[in-house]
């Protein structure tokens, strides 16, 4: 199965890296201009793509860029922009470019887990859902949280409570947690989500509670980041690595 992968930063490299038979490297879609390995063929437009898979690798902006295009041109696209889906428009128009050419739309579970156990608790119904995102606070840099002293905290900050719907679109870059969590369970409305920017940690800390017929849990991650690019968590290249494997495997857990 040959697999295209959108970008050339830390996460593209990783799950470059990652891939292993039967899964090879076939394309990297990239910006015009945008410099590349010699020995990979490059991409510039979606409807060059020639491969099985689809890798987004370029956040949300590669998806938006590139991702109706090839969904409507029937490709599988891997992605851990679940962000995307907090606006209505970029939502309803990659779902409809994979309605009219048969495209599918594949979320990685990215930087955390219990995903799996917060979509079958759905089936049950669920009452509430949670999620804590909690990041020194250099993790918050170009983000709303600016707007604090964040150089000079001497303890927690609370820098957001709200809905994940307004979480991912006043954080894009750092919510695709909350999103992941919104569209597993119950939705970007009736998900809580609350930001964090605390100088008494050095990893990037998720936690995700939810609530319902099936009983309740709390679990908790601490992210390592990824080298080479901080801000990313290394368990989220990887989780878009298991993603594409378990896609072509004979067995595979879900």
């Amino acid at each position: 199965m040959r697999v295209a992968i959108i970008g050339r930063g830390p996460i593209a490299r990783f799950v470059a890296g990652h891939l292993a038979p039967p899964l090879t490297l076939a394309q990297l879609l990239l910006r015009p201009g945008a410099e590349a390995p010699h020995d990979v063929p490059v991409v510039t437009d979606a409807a060059d793509v020639d491969a099985d898979l689809v890798a987004d690798c370029a956040g949300l902006e590669g998806l938006r860029a590139h991702g109706p295009a090839l969904l409507e041109a029937g490709h599988r696209v891997f992605t851990l922009s679940a962000a995307a889906f907090a606006d209505p428009a970029l939502g309803d128009a990659l779902r409809a470019a994979a309605e009219r050419g048969g495209g599918r739309i594949i979320l990685a579970a990215g930087a955390i887990g219990a995903i799996d156990t917060l979509a079958a608790a759905k089936v049950g119904g669920l009452s509430a859902v949670r999620y804590t995102g909690r990041k020194p606070p250099a993790g918050w840099a170009g983000t709303p949280a600016e707007a604090h002293d964040l150089a000079n905290l001497t303890g927690p900050l609370v820098h957001f409570e709200g809905t994940a719907r307004e979480a991912a679109l006043a954080y894009p870059k750092n919510a695709n947690v909350a999103a992941t969590a919104a569209l597993a369970g119950i939705g970007f409305e009736g998900t809580t989500v609350r930001l964090i920017a605390d100088p008494g940690v050095e990893a990037n800390t998720h936690t995700l509670e939810a609530e319902g017929a099936f009983g309740r849990f709390t679990a908790t991650f601490e992210a390592a980041p990824l080298p080479g690019n901080p801000r990313s968590s290394a368990l989220a290249a990887m989780s878009l690595v298991r993603a594409l494997g378990a896609h072509v495997a004979a067995l595979s857990i879900v």
